[in-house]
């Protein structure tokens, strides 16, 4: 099959991450951008929680309430092997025992899951899933590009976690040091 990644949409994405501020504006934008342009059903970006062993939700389009909520993705019941690193197609969910929630992802219409893992620095931080509303032959070229996305928001969310941590910083030592006309510290 053919890829339907383009070299615009590449572009399109990279200068998003690349010139927002926000993680939450960039991954919303980038999930309306891969369900617009691939006419899909829905895509959802997580991070990995590993203290709760739980993806949980940064942003997602398409995908209904009741299905983002329908409950906990376990790590290890929930499309897990994603986790290793390596990126999992189910080109049709009826055929696998993979999903967690088979019976939710079949009333929210959903009929192929690709899972891509977030990875920055070697470590898996999150997973990209693209939801199709039918069975999906995703072209190889696809998978590629997609991982290539999975690992820019992986440095975007990295900086985030960065950008927070010397803010809170900041924050801090301006409490402890007031800035003034003569500074004490």
């Amino acid at each position: 099959m053919k890829g339907k990644i383009t070299m615009k949409i590449l572009k399109a994405v990279t200068r998003s991450v690349a010139e927002t501020d926000s993680l939450d504006s960039m991954a919303a934008y980038l999930a309306q951008r891969l369900v617009s342009s691939l006419d899909l059903k829905g895509c959802a970006i997580f991070f990995f929680n590993p203290d709760a062993k739980e993806l949980e939700l940064l942003a997602s389009f398409g995908l209904s309430h009741v299905y983002l909520t329908k409950g906990p993705l376990l790590t290890d019941k929930s499309i897990g092997e994603t986790l290793k690193g390596e990126p999992i197609i189910l080109q049709d969910v009826s055929q696998h025992t993979a999903l967690q929630y088979p019976e939710d992802a079949r009333k929210e219409g959903i009929a192929a899951i690709a899972s891509i893992p977030i990875i920055f620095s070697k470590e898996v931080i999150g997973a990209m899933r693209l939801y199709h509303h039918q069975v999906w032959d995703i072209a190889e070229s696809d998978i590629d590009s997609l991982q290539i996305l999975a690992e820019m928001i992986g440095v975007a969310m990295s900086y985030a976690r960065l950008r927070n941590a010397v803010q809170s910083v900041y924050e801090v030592v301006r409490k402890v040091c007031p800035m003034d006309p003569k500074p004490a510290c």
